[in-house]
């Protein structure tokens, strides 16, 4: 039987009997497609337990239960705030930054403050969900600690940091983009290129020549670097890709509908 003519009960109950996490993100969303009472209030309890695993199954459903609006959105981020004033488990920790993410458009500047008390988390998991809790917030305070995570020692956390100042925010400062610019060489290629694409979003000049380079070697894998181009708006640009898509068809690296989109959108 499919898992949409289960019970709510049944899949609760396969969630907190499963040894495995094979089915585990298939009856979470199967759950979060009912935003009703029923799963709201079981939910609600299961976070509320003094059990770990439970905590995480309610923790998880709650965070993205119905959408626009979420289904109680404001009763859930208490919980999700209630919680942290006691919690030390890591997974739980984790699990409830995750999905502030997913509900902070209304987070207000104390909750913001006890939110980056866990930037310096020993678990870099805590930490990696840090980033996204704070991402999209247009807040001093938030930006300054996405600026730290940038540096981290963990790739995933300076690639999904850099994300968030990067491309994620209407603010621009110098701070921010410092913090770009410091990005700009780092050993994992998706953070530096989350950093020329804050930086061309910005219109820095100083990316100019970083992205005609890059445009010279793109591949399959750079489509992130022509989605910079034309955020960066240089018609100056358009002879290069011509130039780009004639040595492309003879290497075959790059899907040429990308490139000819690229000058399209820089014709606009």
């Amino acid at each position: 039987m499919s898992r949409k003519k289960w019970t709510s009960e049944k899949i609760f109950t396969r969630l907190l009997n499963n040894k495995t996490q094979k089915t585990f993100w298939e009856n979470i969303s199967e759950l979060r497609k009912r935003p009703n009472k029923e799963v709201y209030n079981q939910a609600f309890k299961l976070a509320s337990s003094e059990r770990d695993k439970e905590k995480i199954i309610g923790i998880y459903v709650l965070a993205q239960l119905g959408f626009d609006p979420r289904f109680q959105q404001k009763k859930t981020v208490d919980l999700y705030f209630k919680l942290l004033e006691n919690e030390k488990s890591p997974k739980v920790i984790s699990a409830i930054l995750s999905s502030i993410g997913h509900n902070n458009e209304n987070i207000n500047e104390n909750r913001i403050s006890k939110l980056v008390k866990y930037k310096n988390h020993s678990f870099s998991d805590v930490r990696f969900e840090l980033v996204l809790a704070l991402s999209c917030l247009e807040n001093e305070n938030a930006i300054r600690t996405l600026i730290e995570l940038s540096q981290d020692k963990h790739s995933d956390i300076r690639n999904w940091a850099t994300w968030a100042l990067g491309t994620q925010l209407e603010t621009d400062s110098e701070l921010i983009r410092t913090a770009l610019w410091n990005r700009i060489s780092d050993k994992d290629e998706s953070a530096r290129f989350e950093a020329i694409s804050g930086l061309a979003q910005r219109k820095d000049n100083r990316i100019t020549e970083i992205l005609k380079k890059e445009l010279e070697k793109i591949d399959n894998f750079g489509s992130l670097i022509l989605e910079s181009i034309v955020k960066f708006d240089d018609k100056s640009f358009i002879p290069l890709i011509k130039k780009q898509i004639e040595t492309n068809r003879k290497a075959k690296k790059v899907n040429e509908d990308w490139l000819v989109d690229t000058i399209n959108e820089l014709n606009k």
